[in-house]
């Protein structure tokens, strides 16, 4: 008798004979004679009691071939002969074409997914190859039957799907004082500790790009600031003994002397103990600034994942008060208003000011200055972001100011707008946690086949029905992962199981990860909220306060049920406002194809991203500020605000500070402005000027707009897929 089966991943799950019952019941109803129950149920019986204790998927569907064709109706196995022998042809001749697109480097859909990955590069192509070909195999060997079909139908996707064999995770906080302290091992070498600021900004670069390479998502640092800053003080330090070398008199009682910053200034008319700290200091700066702009310049350059892609990589900061914690944070700012290159803004790392009360919200606050450069910078370079660390949801009660290690206690945030603070199975805290994995929900879909509904009390009733189905069907499907990535080893992430996620320092090379990965996250998220609306009440949410009220209501109903499933399968479930790039085209093109051009709905080339307000429609940033705030409490799993600003940003910071301020006033967790910069692709000479014609600097024609696709910037709208670049012509300035 069948107890358990085999998977085609290698999974054992217990067997359930209604899955021969569906498979049958499909081959027969492509026959004439159509459906016999009592025959389904004396084959299945028959295997169920015939079968070993354990079995094979592929076993057991021998056996139905064989039981359907020693029965009467030889019609239904040849039907479930040809339909397996159909998937096979289907799935090779799909590979053939695809393989052709990705060989002739066309631009399209396949090879524009991310526009982070350059899959015209000899790497890039392998990187699609394998990519393309796995997920077909994902859908056929690793997933259940319900939920293939719901991929397949365009309800559901899975993000990363072509790493679902690997068992890796999504995302990392990196906790870099570890990195710092201890140094690490990996591969064939050892890095030893930092002792300096210019080593300690290489092992960060390096903690990235290593990790990088066992996850299939992004990279980030929750405190930069706090976790470069000791390395300041020993920088100076240094700075003092070789003036002791010189001088030949000891300078040890300087060197913990207390500094109220570090900022250089001329020596003249200083003399003894005063002249020589302030020699120390500034020189101190200057490798601070050098090192800064090493560790951008090096997220820009260092390729991983076989070197197709530069990293992906996130850096927090902004809280640090300390000396050296301003003096990291000041010459970071500094480097990045520089620019990298020929004075390119710097793609990589997505940066992230984290703004608080008592730190930096008042003038008189201790880092305001430099907040108020964040935002000098962010006008013109379109980083750092801003992260509202007083947002009702981002409090932790465990915040002291006068905490050193107070960054446990805030939120930090990465990539696109990846979010992991609550925690039922740990402190809460982002620090050496992050995403295990996510899939989003086509919520457009299940509203337009409630549209023919005439009554709206049972249209919207029926789509929370629809709703509610595909949420269970979610949640199954995210467990089943996490079960499966459970199984991995940790010595099959050197790095992340070993120095970087929480617990991993207890694991032993050959333990499973089981252990320590229920401190992550795994996130249900969704997209086209607008177009949902539009197909349920006729108007978006930022047109309509009934359909606000609707939106909200669909959000709540999601985060309630995702609070339902962290209790049913103790996971950490989460609600994601879900950062779609290569996916805002492709729902959007499925119910185009089933259900045609609706007006309002599939119209466009794109579905508009999670919950925001769609980027066509003219409204004012306080108007989008407050339909899109609500939101934000109820997508734990991550979300951003964006505010499209119009003009040279460049010379006016206080239309960012005015952002900043609205995004503190209704409780926004999450955002960051766009505006106009153009860069000229042959000399890297930018400028705001619309519709700008010809580059100034070298008179080339060959421009490009630089912009932000999702929560990252690109430095080609060539690696754009249509959809995206569809979505960036129809985004209009906000007042």
């Amino acid at each position: 008798m069948i107890q358990t089966v085999v998977k085609r991943d290698g999974r054992i799950v217990g067997f359930n004979e209604e899955k021969i019952v569906t498979a049958i019941r499909k081959a027969m109803l492509h026959t004439e004679k159509g459906e016999d129950m009592a025959l389904i149920r004396q084959i299945t019986d028959h295997i169920s009691f015939r079968g070993d204790a354990q079995m094979t998927v592929e076993d057991i569907q021998d056996m139905v071939e064989m039981e359907l064709m020693k029965s009467s109706r030889k019609d239904v196995a040849k039907k479930y002969i040809a339909y397996r022998n159909q998937r096979r042809i289907a799935r090779k001749a799909k590979t053939r074409d695809m393989f052709q697109e990705i060989i002739n480097i066309k631009s399209n859909d396949i090879t524009r997914e991310n526009a982070n990955v350059n899959a015209d590069t000899p790497a890039g192509m392998m990187m699609k190859f394998a990519s393309e070909t796995t997920k077909p195999y994902v859908d056929d060997f690793m997933l259940d039957e319900d939920i293939m079909e719901a991929v397949q139908n365009s309800y559901l996707h899975i993000h990363d799907k072509d790493y679902y064999p690997t068992k890796s995770l999504t995302c990392c906080q990196h906790p870099l004082d570890h990195i710092l302290k201890n140094g690490f091992c990996v591969g064939h070498g050892e890095s030893r500790p930092a002792k300096r600021i210019e080593t300690a900004s290489v092992l960060a670069c390096i903690s990235m790009e290593t990790a990088q390479n066992e996850m299939h998502g992004g990279q980030a640092i929750p405190a930069f600031d706090f976790y470069m800053a000791p390395y300041v003080r020993s920088t100076f330090i240094e700075e003092l003994k070789s003036l002791e070398e010189l001088t030949l008199i000891s300078y040890e009682h300087l060197y913990n002397r207390e500094v109220e910053d570090y900022v250089e200034c001329p020596l003249d008319f200083l003399s003894g103990d005063d002249r020589i700290v302030q020699h120390a200091m500034n020189k101190t700066v200057k490798r601070v600034h050098q090192a800064m702009e090493a560790f951008i310049h090096n997220m820009n350059t260092i390729h991983s994942r076989g070197g197709n892609q530069v990293v992906f990589s996130s850096i927090n900061y902004g809280t640090d008060t300390s000396a050296e914690g301003r003096c990291v944070i000041r010459e970071l700012l500094n480097s990045t208003y520089r620019g990298v290159g020929n004075g390119e803004t710097a793609i990589f790392p997505i940066q992230i000011w984290k703004k608080k009360r008592g730190v930096s919200y008042l003038p008189t606050d201790r880092n305001y200055d430099l907040y108020e450069l964040a935002c000098k910078v962010s006008a013109r370079r379109f980083f750092p972001n801003f992260l509202n660390l007083d947002a009702t949801y981002n409090q932790n009660d465990e915040w002291r100011a006068d905490d050193p290690k107070r960054y446990i206690h805030e939120v930090a945030t990465m990539g696109c707008r990846t979010r992991v603070f609550e925690n039922r199975f740990g402190p809460k805290t982002s620090v050496g946690r992050g995403n295990l994995s996510f899939s989003t929900i086509n919520i457009v879909r299940l509203a337009i086949e409630c549209m023919e509904i005439e009554n709206k009390e049972q249209r919207i009733a029926q789509f929370f029905a629809k709703l509610d189905n595909i949420l269970e069907l979610t949640a199954k499907q995210l467990h089943e992962r996490m079960e499966f990535q459970r199984t991995a080893f940790a010595k099959q992430f050197p790095l992340l199981m070993s120095a970087l996620w929480v617990g991993s320092e207890n694991l032993k090379p050959t333990d499973t990860i089981a252990k320590v990965i229920n401190q992550g996250t795994l996130g249900i998220g969704f997209i086209g909220l607008a177009e949902c609306l539009v197909a349920l009440t006729g108007k978006h949410h930022g047109e309509s306060a009934e359909s606000q009220e609707l939106g909200v209501k669909i959000i709540t109903y999601m985060r309630d049920r995702a609070n339902d499933f962290s209790e049913r399968y103790q996971h950490n479930y989460s609600v994601l406002a879900t950062p779609a790039e290569g996916l805002s085209g492709k729902f959007t093109r499925a119910d185009r194809k089933k259900f045609g051009i609706i007006e309002g709905v599939t119209n466009r080339d794109y579905y508009t991203n999670s919950n925001h307000v769609p980027v066509y429609y003219k409204c004012s940033a306080r108007h989008k500020a407050e339909i899109e705030a609500p939101y934000h409490a109820l997508t734990g799993g991550g979300h951003i605000f964006y505010v499209e600003i119009d003009g040279d940003a460049t010379h006016n910071p206080d239309a960012i500070m005015r952002v900043v301020d609205m995004m503190d006033k209704y409780n926004l967790g999450y955002g960051s402005v766009n505006h106009n910069r153009n860069r000229c692709m042959d000399c890297g000479y930018e400028n705001s000027e619309k519709g700008l014609k010809a580059c100034p600097k070298c008179g080339s024609t060959n421009l490009d707009r630089l912009q932000r696709i999702t929560g990252y910037l690109v430095g080609t709208t060539d690696r754009w897929n249509k959809a995206k670049l569809a979505e960036l012509n129809d985004r209009v300035v906000h007042e």
